[in-house]
C-alpha cells in the first residue's frame, strides 16, 4: 500500500501508462531523505574528531543499550557480522570499547564502553544538539512535539508488525516441520 501511495500515475498521448514517483510529498522518501540527510550532517560535524561513520553509529548505539552482542549491534547497524567484529577490533585497540564473555552464551560477546569513550560520547552529544537545532529551525516546540509523536507511534506500528510476522513466520515453520526426522549430525556412515 506505501508503494502505491509513492506512485503517480499519469496517462501519456500514445495510451501508454508511464509510471512516475512523486518522493517529494510522500511520507516514506521523506524520511528515508530527512534520515540521509541528518547522518551527512552529523558526519561532517563529527569528522575533526576522526570518527568514521560506522564508528559513531556504533558507539551511538552501544550508549544507549551496553551489554548488547555483537551479533544484535550487526543487526540495527545493517551490517555483516564480520564487518562489525573489524570494526570492533579497531575500536577495542583505540580503548573505547571491551569486549565481555555473555553470561549464559559461551558463543557470545557483549559489548562496553569505556571511561575513554565518555568524553568522545560527551562530544558526540553537543554536536548531536547542534545538528536537531539545525534541522528544527523554524518549527515551534508545539509541531515539534506533535512529529516526534507520530513518529514514534509509527515506528511502535512497525516493530509490532514485523514481531507478528516473525511469530506467525515460525509458526509456520513449526508446523511445517512437523513430522520431519532431523537432520543427522556428523559423519555419513
Amino acid at each position: 500500500m506505501l508503494i502505491m501511495s509513492m506512485l503517480t500515475i499519469y496517462l501519456v498521448p500514445a495510451r501508454t501508462v508511464a509510471i512516475k514517483f512523486d518522493s517529494d510529498r510522500k511520507l516514506g522518501f521523506l524520511i528515508n531523505d530527512l534520515a540521509r540527510l541528518l547522518r551527512r550532517n552529523f558526519d561532517r560535524r563529527l569528522q575533526s574528531l576522526g570518527l568514521t561513520q560506522a564508528q559513531w553509529r556504533a558507539l551511538a548505539h552501544l550508549s544507549r543499550n551496553e551489554g548488547m552482542t555483537q551479533v544484535a549491534l550487526a543487526e540495527i547497524l545493517e551490517v555483516q557480522a564480520i564487518t562489525l567484529t573489524r570494526l570492533i577490533d579497531r575500536m577495542e585497540s583505540a580503548g573505547w570499547v571491551e569486549r565481555r564473555n555473555h553470561p549464559s552464551d559461551r558463543r557470545a560477546m557483549q559489548l562496553y564502553l569505556t571511561a575513554k569513550c565518555q568524553p568522545i560520547l560527551a562530544e558526540m552529544q553537543r554536536r548531536a544538539s547542534e545538528t536537531l537545532a539545525e534541522t528544527m529551525s523554524g518549527i515551534g516546540p508545539g509541531t515539534e512535539q506533535q512529529v516526534v509523536e507520530a513518529l514514534q507511534r509509527m515506528k511502535n506500528n512497525l516493530v509490532a508488525a514485523e514481531a507478528a510476522a516473525l511469530a506467525q513466520e515460525s509458526k509456520t515453520r513449526m508446523n511445517r516441520d512437523v513430522g520431519r526426522k532431523p537432520a543427522r549430525i556428523g559423519r555419513a556412515r
